[in-house]
């Protein structure tokens, strides 16, 4: 019998439904299932702190992920395999600086800063002089907002952030790489299952996981958390990566810290500085305005398939 024979038939019908829809709109709805899914962890955080959340984000995720799309390496090549690998060092530590950001700086500003990596992969697909403006109008939205804080308390947060954005770059190129190698998307259960190795020796190291064993609450949130941040949003980026450019995928993103202030508003209760909100339109602008040049990538039939 043929290995595709054995597909779940949960997974089989999930690929067929995400590839029925526009990328685009997987790229929005994951943008918001992560935001929001930013929001409860922020709150579970100040509680329990960001390296037990971190993991609970993780492995809950991954095991969400297993149970739909089972990996198997038959097959596989070994540059297949090294993406996978690649792209689960990548999610540890986006992860992780992102969560130790959010335990110092508000999720909207966090955001925007952090969107330097997907802005500079729009840029770096771009050729246009005009580029150079996008950075800029850019550069001045992140000094606002990371400014002011440099020498506070904030700090830390701060260099997190910016850590983050640089995982946020990779995780656009390699995923790219790796969904076409992996086109069923059992790629990213096998580089769930690389973070979660390695998230959790460190969590353990550096983290306080007694107050969540009697806090069965907390548990349930971890898995919403690991729910909306990283099973559905990672499931529909990279079925979106598929089909398109990286640098496509960065106008889109660009609603992300408008989506993040919102969430921090909403779930929060966070509230932004006029110039602060002005910084964030600034990000999303240039951002936008960098990777509107960028071109589609036409899939011809059978590409998937053969990828």
């Amino acid at each position: 019998m043929k290995d595709h024979a054995a597909k779940p038939v949960l997974s089989s019908r999930a690929e067929g439904f995400l590839d029925g829809l526009a990328p685009e709109l997987l790229i929005v709805g994951g943008a918001v299932s992560v935001q929001f899914g930013a929001g409860l962890a922020t709150a579970l955080l100040r509680e329990y702190g960001p390296l037990p959340v971190v993991a609970m984000r993780i492995v809950f995720g991954m095991i969400l992920l297993i149970l739909v799309r089972p990996p198997r390496l038959r097959g596989a090549s070994l540059d297949a395999l090294l993406s996978c690998v690649g792209l689960g060092i990548v999610l540890m530590a986006m992860n992780t600086a992102f969560y130790v950001a959010l335990s110092r700086i508000p999720l909207g500003v966090a955001v925007t800063i952090e969107f330097w990596g997907p802005l500079t992969v729009a840029v770096l697909g771009s050729r246009r002089l005009l580029d150079l403006a996008w950075v800029a109008l850019a550069a001045i939205g992140i000094y606002v907002l990371a400014g002011g804080r440099i020498n506070s308390d904030d700090g830390a947060g701060i260099v997190a952030i910016f850590i983050a954005g640089g995982c946020w770059a990779l995780y656009i190129l390699i995923g790219g790489r790796m969904a076409r190698h992996w086109p069923d998307g059992r790629g990213l259960s096998l580089a769930m299952i690389v973070a979660a190795v390695m998230v959790a020796p460190i969590s353990l190291t550096f983290g306080d996981f007694r107050p969540l064993l009697v806090a069965p609450v907390a548990i349930a949130g971890g898995l919403i958390v690991a729910l909306f941040s990283s099973a559905l949003p990672y499931t529909f980026e990279i079925a979106a990566l598929r089909r398109l450019a990286p640098s496509t995928f960065g106008v889109l993103m660009s609603l992300e810290p408008a989506i993040a202030t919102l969430a921090g508003f909403l779930v929060l209760g966070q509230t932004l500085h006029p110039l602060d909100l002005a910084a964030v339109a600034c990000v999303a602008v240039a951002s936008a305005g960098a990777s509107l040049s960028a071109r589609r990538l036409r899939v011809a039939a059978g590409e998937l398939e053969s990828a």
